[in-house]
């Protein structure tokens, strides 16, 4: 038996947002694509069109690009004082909090979220994240540095330049917050490629970027596909700096666009297999919790989905059980409803990923424990899906889904479990359930990821750096170091003379 569902063809459990924007935003104004292209954004709950936005291409982005750089080489942005900066950012923080019902309705529409996580969490958090960094705007600042001549030095951090911003389609809102605030307190400037299947939340935040007072050229958003206008960023002869979320394939298609162009510096937060390791001394209950939580969170479009849970096998069967149980209980369906909590997939492309994925575990020997299947006959929904039985060297315990699709294994001491949690190319994330401080200190410094969750899991903060370790890439969002990858630090050295001390 798969998951409760609640999937309806009636209407919408709320009144469906007016789309305003859906032209490209450049230089301050909204404005049509050098070409006139426009292309189809879908709703995931039906499969149905939302509207139709303009396509940005390589002469659109050139043209983003323009009023970007003229924007940072002789506008005012990076040369204001960071208070001001920091005031700007602010009401830029406070008018996304008065539009919350907005963006999160256009992310739910578009991506298939959860319209109460949204306005609960998705859409505050991007404003708490304007708030952070806009505090660290007028805190910048280097060293005086200690020389060991007649030297005196100091180093200054200066804004990196233009940006290329590529953002993925999980979390539109979030993960835009995410590059573009840290972007905006250093005093650089940009332009957003966001993902084609979430190009609305983007327009909108730009739209209020413009009413906080951010000057024309600071922020343009390109709407496209990678391989064009993604591509145009990456390899664009202007832009200082790339940070890409996505796919570690794609990721690489980045680096090698830099690397073929200006050498420009590029930032990646990729994929990952993230393990949840549960040892004998758990709570079963609340594990069976925290490993479905890990992985159906987002219907388990979330790059640190607890996919591989490791089960020590004095609790394995116990754990198990439970999951069956619970799993039957995780409503799937329409994500305005209040009452359900896993929405459908972003689109077709990956709901039909993740079915393939379910059948490929079927054929390599893994056992269904539950799940499985589509919901509903329209709209891209999958029943909460839980294999057991689960071989390292399977498809699905090695690739990332990208879907609510949990692979659980079974293991007997702590070295075999760090041995199996590191055996993957991954490194972005993992959790360890365990009452032991010994057990928790040593798994939790052996595992090769960025974040290490203990009894706990998807817990984030603005001031902890994320990022991966291995192929789940580099450079970390969140936190000062997600402020500093957008500068530069600059040494200055005099010498001084006649001095009574160095």
């Amino acid at each position: 038996m798969g998951a409760n569902s609640n999937v309806s063809s009636e209407e919408s459990f709320v009144k469906l947002p007016n789309i305003k924007f859906t032209k490209l935003f450049i230089n301050g104004e909204f404005v049509d694509s050098v070409s006139g292209k426009t292309f189809e954004t879908i709703d995931p709950r039906t499969g149905e069109v939302i509207t139709r936005v303009a396509e940005g291409d390589k002469e659109d982005v050139d043209l983003a690009v323009k009023a970007a750089r003229a924007a940072f080489d002789h506008g005012t942005w990076p040369r204001l004082p960071g208070v001001e900066r920091r005031r700007i950012m602010m009401k830029f923080a406070d008018l996304i909090d008065e539009h919350t019902e907005e963006l999160a309705k256009l992310d739910t529409v578009d991506a298939g979220k959860l319209f109460s996580m949204g306005i609960a969490i998705d859409v505050p958090q991007a404003a708490q994240t304007f708030r952070y960094y806009a505090g660290a705007a007028d805190k910048i600042h280097g060293n005086v540095l200690k020389m060991s001549t007649e030297l005196h030095a100091y180093t200054l951090l200066e804004p990196v330049g233009v940006v290329g911003h590529i953002i993925p389609w999980n979390f539109p809102c979030g993960m835009l917050s995410f590059k573009v605030a840290p972007s905006l307190a250093a005093g650089c400037t940009m332009v957003i490629k966001p993902a084609e299947q979430t190009p609305l939340s983007a327009l909108y935040l730009a739209h209020l970027a413009q009413l906080a007072g951010v000057p024309d050229g600071v922020i343009n958003v390109v709407n496209g596909f990678g391989e064009t206008a993604g591509a145009a960023v990456s390899y664009h002869m202007d832009i200082d700096k790339v940070s890409f979320t996505g796919s570690t394939d794609v990721g690489r298609l980045v680096m090698q666009a830099a690397a073929k162009s200006n050498l420009k510096s590029v930032s990646l937060e990729l994929g990952g297999k993230s393990p949840l390791v549960i040892f004998d001394d758990a709570d079963v209950d609340k594990a069976a919790d925290l490993a479905l939580l890990g992985i159906l969170f987002n219907k388990g479009e979330t790059c640190v989905a607890s996919s591989r849970v490791l089960v020590q096998e004095g609790i394995h069967d116990e754990l198990v059980k439970k999951l069956k149980e619970k799993a039957k209980y995780w409503t799937v369906g329409d994500p305005f409803d209040p009452n359900v909590r896993q929405g459908p997939q972003v689109c077709r492309q990956q709901f039909e990923r993740v079915l393939t994925y379910i059948e490929h575990g079927k054929r390599e020997g893994a056992t269904l424990l539950t799940g499985g299947k589509p919901v509903g006959n329209k709209g891209y929904y999958i029943e909460p899906t839980v294999f057991t039985d689960v071989k390292d060297d399977m498809m699905i315990a090695k690739d990332e889904i990208f879907g609510p699709v949990m692979s659980v294994m079974k293991f007997k001491t702590i070295e075999e479990a760090i041995q199996r949690a590191n055996n993957t190319k991954y490194g972005l994330a993992a959790g360890i359930i365990t009452k032991n401080i010994d057990i928790a200190n040593t798994v939790s410094r052996s595992i090769r990821a960025g974040t290490i969750w203990i009894n706990c899991y998807l817990a984030a903060d603005n001031d902890a750096p994320f990022g991966g370790y291995k192929m789940s890439g580099f450079g970390k969002d969140m936190g000062m170091e997600g402020l500093h990858k957008y500068m530069h630090t600059k040494s200055v050295v005099t010498p001084i003379y006649n001095s009574p001390w160095l």
